[in-house]
């Protein structure tokens, strides 16, 4: 099978306060699938997304990414497989400069130099952040601040790509380029949002969430034209 794929078994979480925020939640996405996570506040959405790297780990079930199951052992080979943007991009920029950024994963990959410098390159400017490449990243814009932080994944190259909310805080012409370019990601891409726009373009499959639980997963546009499910869903 595809080492692409995601796999979701019967995975269920609960914080520490209490608050169940998985509660039993199964999905298969397969090589080259666009899928769009859809639910309300706290219906646990970003809990998924964690759950899709290891930055969380099941309480009961499991998550597997292509072949390799998530586990503390098996982390580094995950999290070179699977590319995760933060919702809140102060998150994951850390460098002096928005070019170090984004050339601090690719060079932990021992890439050559020349194979980083080619990459940061055409992932800043797949989101339009190409001129920025020599600023602080301090300085940046809440905008701006996504776009680098969507770059510096990209240029990792990753098998699958899981954005939370990738179009949050971005003007029309960054949405734009963002859009464009996870259309030509070729891989397996799960995007959890509440731009449903933009799932509407992107992804011809959805997941709906509500409380902690998957209640539809199908075809984009009979999700969205099912009025009763999206009330039930806090969507409309």
């Amino acid at each position: 099978m595809s080492h692409h794929y995601v796999k979701f078994d019967h995975v269920s979480y609960d914080y520490p306060n209490g608050f169940k925020a998985l509660d039993d939640v199964s999905f298969l996405i397969t090589h080259g699938e666009k899928v769009g996570l859809v639910g309300a506040n706290g219906a646990g959405k970003s809990t998924v997304i964690l759950h899709a790297n290891g930055l969380l780990m099941p309480q009961k079930g499991g998550v597997v990414i292509g072949d390799v199951p998530i586990t503390k052992e098996t982390l580094p080979i995950i999290r070179r497989t699977v590319g995760l943007v933060f919702q809140n991009p102060d998150d994951q920029l850390f460098m002096p400069t928005v070019e170090e950024d984004v050339a601090f994963g690719p060079l932990n990959m021992k890439l050559p130099e020349e194979e980083v410098r080619r990459r940061v390159g055409e992932a800043l400017k797949a989101v339009g952040a190409y001129d920025l490449r020599s600023r602080p990243t301090y300085e940046l814009s809440g905008g701006q601040k996504r776009s680098v932080a969507i770059a510096g994944v990209l240029a990792m190259e990753p098998d699958v790509l899981v954005l939370d909310e990738p179009s949050s805080n971005l003007d029309p012409h960054a949405r734009r380029l963002m859009i464009d370019r996870v259309a030509g990601f070729r891989h397996t891409c799960i995007i959890a949002t509440h731009d449903m726009e933009m799932v509407k373009e992107l992804c011809p499959r959805t997941i709906v969430m509500s409380r902690g639980r998957v209640v539809a997963d199908g075809r984009t546009d009979e999700i969205f034209a099912d009025r009763n499910l999206l009330e039930r869903g806090g969507l409309v």
